[in-house]
């Protein structure tokens, strides 16, 4: 009876993997095959209850045009600038939509290259002299010819970004190998609790999180959990005061920043974490976080 069962299953994510690649589908009902495919669970967007369910009503009801200046790395920066003011944005080298413009002759020894419109479009340079540039452009002619929204679950904020690259400045911190990157989960423009990867990048990369207050939470999500204990920033009342700016008016929002040697500086804002793919665990915190997210009318 089991193997029955599990063969089922085989054949049912089989039967998911095919129409996973049919972009054309409507929304409604891609997201529904993505979903079930990554989760293994039943989407039923008339009636969303757990966080990655209404993350995936998001996708397809919640198309308010400014979430796609948002979610651009370039053109968010002068939403951020209005908001909380220039001094927060880290220093941007250049911006193009071509792969030859960028002259590396330009860049310092150290610096950072990214794709504005989607995702691990991420090029880290340490040392300038040690850079394959033509192997780097061809990345970068790769990056430039992907959509986010086709490449994943349909995240409609990124169906229109134009895209680009930028050149921005290397953050790092004394005595620190890998920077801490805070991402405060907020709902209904309020911030709730916050993520903290710990080596991120490395084999090593562990995931804790903690409240506003600096108590460590019970819960994970995709990484292992960290056992140990992360220093509260001296940044926090700070950051959690742009946050609350920066956050306010949107059902949901991943705001993250970086506290580099007491300074604060913008990271990003998602509206899709991790795709709206990975669960919480334990298990009830799924639907304990869906319930912080008051869906809003829809907007198409």
């Amino acid at each position: 009876m089991k193997s029955d069962s599990l063969q089922a299953m085989n054949i049912r994510k089989i039967k998911l993997g095919f129409l996973k690649k049919l972009k054309f589908l409507p929304a409604e009902i891609y997201v529904s095959i993505y979903y079930e495919y990554y989760t293994g669970k039943k989407l039923d967007l008339k009636n969303p209850v757990d966080f990655n369910q209404k993350i995936q009503w998001l996708k397809v009801y919640y198309r308010l045009p400014l979430l796609t200046q948002l979610v651009d790395k370039y053109s968010v920066r002068s939403y951020v600038k209005e908001k909380v003011g220039e001094k927060y944005l880290n220093e941007l080298y250049a911006v193009s939509d071509n792969v030859w413009e960028l002259k590396f002759k330009d860049l310092p020894k150290k610096f950072v290259i990214k794709g504005v419109h989607g995702c691990h479009f991420n090029l880290i340079v340490k040392d300038k002299s040690k850079l394959n540039k033509l192997k780097s452009r061809w990345l970068f002619f790769k990056w430039l010819h992907k959509n986010q929204y086709y490449r994943g679950g349909m995240e409609w904020a990124y169906k229109n970004v134009k895209p680009r690259l930028i050149a921005e400045k290397f953050l790092e911190e004394t005595d620190k190998d890998v920077i801490n990157d805070y991402k405060f989960f907020c709902f209904g423009g309020e911030p709730k609790f916050i993520e903290i990867d710990i080596d991120r990048g490395c084999n090593s990369q562990q995931r804790a999180f903690y409240d506003l207050q600096w108590n460590k939470l019970p819960f994970s999500k995709g990484l292992k959990p960290f056992e140990g204990e992360v220093q509260k920033p001296d940044t926090l009342q700070e950051m959690t005061e742009v946050v609350l700016k920066l956050a306010e008016g949107f059902p949901f929002v991943r705001v993250d920043l970086y506290s580099i040697n007491n300074r604060v500086l913008f990271g990003e804002m998602t509206f899709y974490p991790a795709d709206g793919r990975t669960d919480f665990y334990p298990e009830k915190y799924n639907e304990i976080f869906g319930s912080y997210i008051t869906l809003p009318q829809a907007v198409k």
